[in-house]
């Protein structure tokens, strides 16, 4: 049963107005088997001054592009009811000008635009009125019997009204039928949802909560699991079997999605899905169509539930399922576009937003991790309504035009334009070694600020726990992920790159960054300090560009790389020849993978910095010492030495490396491959010949 969360206690203390109707939403929205993602809407009537002074009653609603759950008051929108109440006695009234007129009404024009379904809050004389998208009540209102049944649950205190897209129309239909009838407590919206009301914020959110459990208490009373869906028909597979087959079809299924734009993607295994995904019916419901127009624009019409008997555990048979679903769903999204578009409609991307495989679990697609988990939210909303339709009678969705006119309504894809505009690496994955580092940390920011996602691997988790913390907390979590990593541990890097893939679907850049230093003369060169730079800095960037090259592979729709070489790649470094050995290995590596790379897209190319000591743990250690010692200097001197010996008399900083990487892995680059680039003040015996 859903709870009440109010707290009387705590909205004691919230200011009255417009904060009161901030609380009420939060907690609504808080809760998704209440109210969608992004969906539902709230408002309240109160007294206020206008700019000259005079007292008018105004209207505050939801802003369009909200989510309730997170919104504040500055998402709210405020309007004159003067000015409205007058539309009631109009008989019809298209969106376009109901929006114009609204404009007109709002007693701040910094406020955001309201509503779509702003006048069904404001046609009802009520001084609060929530509108949701419970389950319990859609179930209801999807079921082929639902207004009967409906009867038996709620007698006579209910208006329902058929289905209608919001707007004008709809919001005076459900206000004469609430005027129609004196009983009234609730409206039912057919397959869309719920409209309660009250005299105060927690009476209208109360009756919210009562009329939800009204409807779920009698769906479960009638609910049997064991034959919900048809019954089962597959058995889940172990969550470790499961990711590991995900591990090896995520990136398929992101090059798939990703013809027209890339996508990220993520996975869901839980029991709701699992239970859907492996029932009987799970073909034909999935298939019906979207159970609330709310869904359409994350969900698109359906799913692709893929064909697949998950008892065989055959990888290949499942790879092969899945390119030829995608590839079917898009072709059949392009009809279904073709049949319904209007004069100067620009389809959107025709992959499956929702990708269903028996035994598995759920697999979302996005533009980014945010957007990919709003789509899986919405289908577990989704999953619930038809749990509780089937078990009422049968489900029932809007018809093919009708999904094909929500979902490229203008009103609605108003709201998708609210959203901030691509970046350079919007839709990008970037796999960082030395994530932890001042290079590999700046070089993440710089990334993320332009809209990458993420995976910083380090032996040092901690430190790469802490920089994608940092990442995260400012740009919204999900963008940076933290992985221990060893580069010269096959497994490790295998592992790391299964778990990107897991994450976000594949990986589009890579960073070979990971580094170590050691400075000895060359006949005081240990066998073991050989081996050691060869070890990390040859064998570990040789495991990382593998893999990677791996899995760009599979995705199919290209990639970088970026070696973070050094001065040494090119200069004989007095007392450093395993390390300046490795170097110029590191970026010959890079030409010979570039040199195979280029057919599939991959781009393979070479970062070389100079005495980059801000933030290394490099420098922190004895190479510091070991390099002073070899110009004869104290280490507290090297900054200057540094600086000194560079034609620009400029010091080297990780944001400066960052920054080349950032070229070298961007569209501005698209032509570039094998190629080296010097960062390092310009050092004239390194420059490249």
């Amino acid at each position: 049963m859903v709870k009440n969360f109010w707290d009387t206690e705590k909205a004691s203390h919230v200011t009255k107005g417009v904060e009161e109707l901030v609380y009420r939403s939060n907690l609504i929205g808080s809760d998704r088997v209440v109210c969608n993602w992004g969906g539902g809407n709230t408002s309240m009537k109160s007294m206020e001054k206008d700019f000259r002074g005079r007292d008018i009653e105004v209207m505050w609603v939801k802003g369009s592009g909200s989510d309730l759950a997170t919104m504040k008051a500055k998402n709210f929108t405020g309007l004159n009811l003067e000015d409205i109440r007058p539309l009631f006695e109009r008989d019809e009234m298209s969106d376009e000008e109901m929006v114009a007129y609204l404009s007109h009404c709002m007693i701040d024009s910094k406020h955001p635009r309201a509503s779509i379904e702003t006048l069904l809050h404001a046609f009802l004389p009520f001084k609060h009125v929530d509108h949701t998208h419970p389950d319990a009540i859609i179930s209801l209102c999807c079921a082929d019997n639902g207004k009967q049944l409906a009867e038996e649950i709620f007698g006579n205190r209910f208006v329902w009204v058929p289905y209608l897209r919001p707007g004008f129309t709809l919001s005076k239909m459900i206000a004469q039928g609430v005027l129609n009838n004196p009983n009234a407590e609730l409206v039912l919206m057919e397959k869309h949802g719920l409209v309660t009301w009250g005299e105060t914020s927690e009476e209208s959110y109360a009756k919210t909560i009562e009329i939800i459990n009204e409807a779920e208490q009698y769906i479960k009373e009638r609910m049997n699991e064991s034959s919900v869906f048809g019954g089962k028909k597959y058995d889940s597979l172990s969550k470790e079997d499961a990711t590991d087959i995900l591990a090896k079809v995520m990136p398929i299924i992101r090059g798939a999605v990703s013809e027209d734009k890339k996508m990220l993607l993520t996975y869901d295994l839980s029991e709701e899905v699992l239970q859907f995904v492996n029932s009987h019916q799970a073909l034909e419901l999935s298939q019906i169509g979207a159970a609330c127009p709310d869904h359409l624009v994350h969900t698109k019409m359906v799913p692709l539930y893929i064909n697949w008997d998950p008892r065989t555990k055959d990888v290949e048979t499942l790879i092969a399922s899945v390119k030829e679903g995608i590839a079917s769903f898009k072709a059949k999204y392009k009809e279904y576009f073709d049949r319904n578009k209007h004069k100067g409609d620009k389809m959107f991307e025709p992959a499956p937003r929702v990708i269903l495989i028996p035994g598995v679990g759920m697999v979302n697609t996005g533009k980014d991790v945010a957007n990919s988990k709003v789509s899986g939210a919405l289908y577990h909303r989704a999953i619930a309504v038809m749990k509780g339709s089937t078990t009422l009678g049968s489900f029932v969705s809007l018809s093919e035009n009708e999904s094909y006119n929500v979902e490229y309504w203008p009103l609605e894809l108003y709201k998708l334009t609210l959203a901030p505009a691509e970046a350079e690496f919007s839709r990008k994955v970037a796999f960082i070694t030395g994530g932890a580092g001042g290079i590999g940390s700046e070089t993440a920011r710089r990334l993320v600020f332009e809209g990458a996602h993420v995976v910083l691997a380090d032996l040092n988790l901690e430190g790469a726990e802490k920089v994608a913390a940092e990442i995260n907390e400012k740009y919204g979590a999900g963008h940076a992920l933290a992985v221990k990593m060893d580069v010269t541990k096959e497994e490790q890097v295998q592992a790391a790159f299964d778990q990107s893939a897991l994450t976000f679907g594949g990986v589009d850049i890579i960073v070979n960054n990971a580094g170590l230093a050691t400075s000895s003369p060359f006949d005081e060169t240990t066998l073991h300090e050989w081996n050691l730079n060869m070890n990390v800095l040859g064998t570990g960037y040789f495991l990382v560009a593998r893999e990677a090259f791996k899995q760009m592979k599979s995705q199919g729709i290209g990639g970088n790389m970026v070696f973070i070489g050094s001065k040494n790649s090119v200069y004989a470094g007095k007392n450093a020849a395993a390390y300046s050995s490795v170097k110029a290995l590191e970026t010959h590596l890079a030409r010979c993978i570039a040199a195979e790379g280029g057919e599939f897209g991959i781009r393979v190319n070479s970062v070389l910095p100079d005495a980059v000591l801000q933030g290394s743990a490099i420098w922190g250690s004895r190479w510091r010492e070991e390099r002073a010692a070899a110009y004869g200097i104290h280490p507290d001197q090297l900054e200057e030495h540094y600086r000194k010996r560079t034609t620009l008399l400029v010091n080297i900083y990780p944001a400066d490396i960052a920054e080349s990487i950032a070229f070298f892995a961007s569209s501005k680059s698209d032509r570039t491959t094998g190629c080296m680039l010097t960062v390092d003040g310009g050092v004239p015996a390194a420059f490249t010949r």
